[in-house]
C-alpha cells in the first residue's frame, strides 16, 4: 500500500477540480458531453442535478473534511483485496463513496455499474487518475457478472438485498437495502429552514434514500407552511417523467379514495409509511418529542437520516439531507472500519 498521504492528496486534488467546474468554460466540454450522455441514458439525471452532485462532492473532498474523516482509523499495510462493488443508480454518482473508500484502504475494486448511471463514475475515476496517477489500474468497470472478488459491497432494493445476502453469504460483505429520509418539525422553523426542507424533499426528484419522504408534525401544524416552501419548485413539472409520475400517483390515490392535499405538483398524504412514491410526501402527526424519539429508534433500520432542528441521534440540519459528510455512512455501516479490518 502506498503512503496514505498519497491517496489523500489525490482526493483533495479531485475535490479542487470539482469545486472549480465552470459549465460555460470550453475546457469543461468533455464533462458536458458526459452529462449529456448521462441525461440521454437516464432522464432523471438532468444537467442541474448532475452538477449539484459534482458540486457536493467537491465540497466534501476538502483537506479539512478528509482529515476529519480518516482521523479515527488505523491504515495498515495489509494485503490488498479485490472488492466487488455493486452500485445503485437512483441518483448521480451515488456509489462514489464506496469507490473512494476502497481506494483509500489500499484495495482494488471490480465495479458493477448501475445501468442507470454508466458514465459519471468512470469519468470521475478518470479525472482522479489524471490528477493522481497512483490510482491507475485500481478499478475495473464491468456490466457483466462479478467474478474473482474477496469482498462484496452491494446496494439495491429490499428484494435485491435478500438475493445479495444469500448469494454473497460466504464472503465478507456489506449489503444495503431501501431506507428513507424523514423530517421532524416542531412549528418553530424559520423560512430558511422550511426552504431547506423543501430542497431535501425534491432534490434529485426525491429519488435518493436521503431525500425526505415523510414529515412528522405536531397536532395543529399548518401544512400550508410546507406547501409555501415547496412553491418555488413548481418547475419540477417541466420534467415529463416527474409529471407522469405525479399524474399516475394522483389517479391511483383518488381511485383508492385517499384524502390528499395537492398543490399542482406534489401530493401530501397522511400515512404511517416511511416510503412515498415520486411526487408525493407523507406526513404523520405526533404527540410529544420524547415518545416520537423512542418510536423512531425502534424503526432505525428503515431510516437513512433525520432532518430536524430538534436534536435527534444522528440528526442533521434541515436543508442538508443531500449533502452528507464523508463520515455519514449509508445505513450507518462504517465502510472504512470494515475495509481496514479485512
Amino acid at each position: 500500500m502506498k503512503p496514505i498521504t498519497t491517496y489523500l492528496d489525490g482526493f483533495i486534488k479531485l475535490g479542487n477540480y470539482l469545486q472549480n467546474i465552470d459549465p460555460t468554460c470550453p475546457t469543461c466540454s468533455d464533462l458536458m458531453d458526459i452529462l449529456h450522455k448521462a441525461k440521454q441514458k437516464n432522464a432523471w439525471f438532468t444537467k442541474s442535478n448532475c452538477l449539484f452532485a459534482l458540486k457536493s462532492w467537491g465540497e466534501a473532498l476538502t483537506e479539512a473534511s478528509i482529515s476529519q474523516w480518516v482521523k479515527p482509523y488505523q491504515f495498515k499495510n495489509n494485503d490488498s483485496k479485490t472488492v466487488g462493488l455493486i452500485l445503485a443508480g437512483n441518483i448521480p454518482m451515488v456509489g462514489f463513496h464506496d469507490i473512494i473508500s476502497v481506494l483509500l484502504c489500499g484495495h482494488q475494486a471490480k465495479v458493477k455499474l448501475s445501468s442507470s448511471d454508466p458514465y459519471l463514475i468512470p469519468f470521475l475515476y478518470h479525472q482522479l487518475v489524471r490528477l493522481a496517477p497512483a490510482f491507475k489500474n485500481k478499478l475495473i468497470f464491468t456490466q457483466d457478472e462479478l467474478r474473482g472478488y474477496d469482498v462484496i459491497i452491494a446496494t439495491g432494493s429490499n428484494n435485491a438485498a435478500r438475493y445479495f445476502n444469500y448469494y454473497f453469504s460466504k464472503v465478507p460483505h456489506i449489503i444495503r437495502k431501501n431506507r428513507n429520509g424523514i423530517a421532524v418539525l416542531d412549528g418553530s422553523e424559520t423560512l430558511d429552514e422550511l426552504n431547506g426542507l423543501a430542497t431535501d424533499i425534491v432534490q434529485y426528484y426525491g429519488l435518493g434514500c436521503r431525500n425526505i419522504s415523510k414529515v412528522y408534525i405536531p397536532k395543529g401544524y399548518d401544512l400550508n407552511l410546507i406547501f409555501g416552501a415547496l412553491y418555488s419548485h413548481a418547475s419540477l413539472m417541466d420534467s415529463a417523467k416527474y409529471a407522469n409520475n405525479y399524474d399516475y400517483n394522483k389517479a391511483v390515490f383518488l381511485m383508492s379514495e385517499y384524502e390528499l392535499l395537492d398543490n399542482g405538483f406534489i401530493l401530501l398524504r397522511e400515512s404511517n409509511s416511511f416510503s412515498s412514491p415520486v411526487a408525493c410526501l407523507h406526513y404523520q402527526y405526533y404527540n410529544n418529542k420524547e415518545d416520537l424519539a423512542i418510536e423512531l429508534e425502534k424503526e432505525a433500520d428503515q431510516i437513512q437520516c433525520i432532518s430536524s432542528k430538534i436534536p435527534f441521534k444522528n440528526g442533521i440540519p434541515l436543508g442538508k439531507a443531500q449533502e452528507p459528510r464523508l463520515w455519514d455512512y449509508a445505513d450507518g455501516v462504517d465502510t472504512i472500519a470494515f475495509l481496514t479490518q479485512l
